[in-house]
């Protein structure tokens, strides 16, 4: 019988197959790769961090990778290291996933609440509005993450998976920032309203600047899309609608760069 040592050591040099079976002969990229996997190794470094995370299903890196996970985690992992180089990792990802060497296939992160999020005075929560595109969402998550934000609410249905592209692009902040997925955002909106936050929705049509609108108290933010803006039911449920004065005439900011100016702005003290 195996010593535990002889079993731990033929576990870090098990080998990676992107169907999750046995090392196979073909390097084609398998049909129907899963965008369910956390690539970087800030996005995953974070992810095995995080004690909100249950037990990963599964975590791959190259060598080097593997030595670095080592020195930073210790021998107790709570999930073995498979062992490929970094062209068996990329057949099990997305095409173009720049995966630096380290993949995760983690636990479902479980979802905020609403009720979680207080109403402190200076306190923002986001809300997005049918903003799907995952770099877009990963940018805003990393913003909000550097600006301190309680948390963030999407549309269960009209917003992206929590890993994949977004989690790269959110370097972490996947873990730091508290994401609460709902059936309607109006409706949200005004169980936030109810709990003591006041919202202010970004909308170019807007009669008055971000800065004349905020006044230091718990405020949620809703940016809409690029293309449509916030949708009018969502509009109709903010207390009030204003805009990121553009003295320079340009039309629109990419809704990523919208929300980091809007983060800047709540942040600053207000009398």
């Amino acid at each position: 019988m195996a010593s535990p040592t002889e079993r731990n050591d033929a576990r870090k040099g098990r080998k990676f197959h992107p169907r999750g079976g046995p090392q196979g002969r073909s390097e084609r990229r398998p049909a129907g790769v899963s965008d369910d996997w956390i690539w970087g190794w800030h996005a995953v470094e974070a992810a095995l961090a995080n004690p909100r995370r249950a037990t990963p299903l599964r975590l791959v890196a190259t060598p080097d990778k593997a030595k670095q996970l080592e020195a930073r985690f210790g021998r107790k992992s709570a999930v073995e290291i498979e062992v490929a180089d970094a062209h068996q990792i990329g057949l099990g990802l997305p095409q173009g996933a720049v995966h630096q060497g380290i993949a995760l296939r983690p636990a479902p992160l479980e979802d905020a609440d609403l009720a979680d999020f207080e109403a402190r005075p200076g306190a923002v929560v986001l809300v997005l509005d049918q903003v799907t595109d995952p770099q877009n969402v990963g940018a805003i998550l990393r913003s909000a993450a550097a600006f301190g934000v309680v948390g963030m609410v999407l549309q269960d249905r009209n917003a992206p998976k929590l890993t994949g592209a977004l989690a790269k692009a959110a370097a972490g902040a996947v873990e730091q920032v508290p994401v609460a997925r709902v059936v309607n955002l109006s409706r949200a909106i005004d169980e936030l309203s109810k709990a003591g936050w006041r919202t202010v929705g970004l909308a170019g049509e807007a009669e008055r600047g971000l800065h004349q609108v905020l006044d230091g108290t718990a405020t949620v933010l809703v940016l809409g899309s690029e293309g449509e803006g916030l949708r009018r039911l969502v509009a109709e449920h903010c207390d009030e609608l204003a805009k990121i004065p553009m003295p320079g005439g340009f039309e629109s900011l990419n809704v990523s760069a919208a929300a980091a100016v809007a983060l800047y702005e709540a942040s600053r003290p207000r009398g």
